[in-house]
């Protein structure tokens, strides 16, 4: 399983638009082939920090993520909300086995 935690910081009087572009990009992104999990975490100490957790069969099935359009769209709607850039870290998912 191949899997990218975004971390994410937004411009706390664009947190709600954030929200809503991001769930935009949940329900399409858990219709797509590999996608085994689109998790959208609020950090609850600060509810300006948030994280993806993106989790997909395959390398190549998470390529193909970020080539769809409602992930094109939600970036370049979200670009301008963030205090800071995004920063996805990538790890291999051991447990469970898909």
């Amino acid at each position: 399983m191949h899997v990218t935690l975004v971390y994410v910081d937004v411009i706390p009087e664009m947190v709600e638009a954030f929200i809503e572009a991001t769930q935009g990009n949940h329900l399409n992104s858990i219709k797509e082939p590999g996608n085994r999990r689109f998790d959208v975490l609020r950090d609850c100490a600060d509810p300006n920090r948030f994280l993806l957790y993106e989790a997909y069969a395959s390398e190549a099935d998470a390529k193909a993520h970020k080539e769809t359009d409602h992930y094109f769209a939600w970036r370049d709607k979200v670009q301008s909300m963030m205090a800071s850039p995004r920063k996805g870290v990538r790890f291999d998912g051991l447990f469970p086995v898909a």
